[in-house]
């Protein structure tokens, strides 16, 4: 009975080996480390962040139709920490009264600057102001802001009308202009080279 015991735990230990062993090596020759680049694209699998995805409409075009309304209402994200009107308190940030065009971290009542943001330097112009509401941290690493960004380009143009409005009253960009289809770029690429030709052709002789 011992015997027959010990022959099947042998057996059995022996089994147990021999299949770790098999699931080493196979982990070996057939892992699952995901390459630099796809192969080819899955359905239903979105790409990385920024990998060829398309730019969406111009900052310029975004402002050219912005809703100061709806800018007003992200700003009550703000308003906690900001006040805007004329003369306003500063609080945990500054007053944002006529903020557009404004220096960047000069002025609001003597309000304590992060060094982050003095060595900035420049103005609240549209494109400053878009780069900061993006991302505080990334615009001006190591900045006192706490708040993480507004990752949506229309909140952040409808906030940025709004905020000017408050005071700076800036005119705002124009749309920029439409990109010429594929088509029509095609065509006024050729077109020069098909001028050329036909301006180095002879000239047929005149019926007589």
């Amino acid at each position: 009975m011992d015997d027959r015991f010990n022959t099947i735990a042998g057996w059995t230990l022996f089994a147990g080996i021999v299949a770790l062993g098999g699931a080493i090596v196979s982990g070996k020759l057939f892992h699952d480390e995901r390459p630099e680049k796809m192969g080819y694209v899955i359905e239903g699998v979105e790409a990385e962040a920024g990998a060829g995805a398309e730019a969406g409409p111009s900052l310029n075009t975004l402002l050219s139709k912005a809703d100061v309304a709806a800018g007003e209402k992200v700003f009550a994200k703000c308003a906690a920490c900001h006040t805007i009107n004329a003369g306003g308190a500063n609080g945990i940030g500054p007053n944002l009264h006529e903020i557009v065009g404004d220096a960047v971290a000069a002025g609001r009542g003597g309000f304590a600057f992060s060094d982050a943001l003095k060595k900035k330097g420049g103005k609240w112009d549209f494109a400053a102001m878009d780069a900061w509401l993006t991302s505080p941290r990334d615009y001006a690493p190591g900045t006192k802001m706490t708040f993480a960004g507004l990752g949506n380009p229309v909140d952040r143009a409808n906030l940025i009308a709004y905020l000017n409005t408050q005071g700076s009253n800036l005119p705002l960009p124009a749309a920029d202009a439409a990109p010429a289809p594929a088509g029509d770029a095609a065509a006024n690429a050729t077109a020069p080279a098909d001028n050329a030709a036909n301006a180095a052709a002879p000239a047929e002789p005149a019926a007589k």
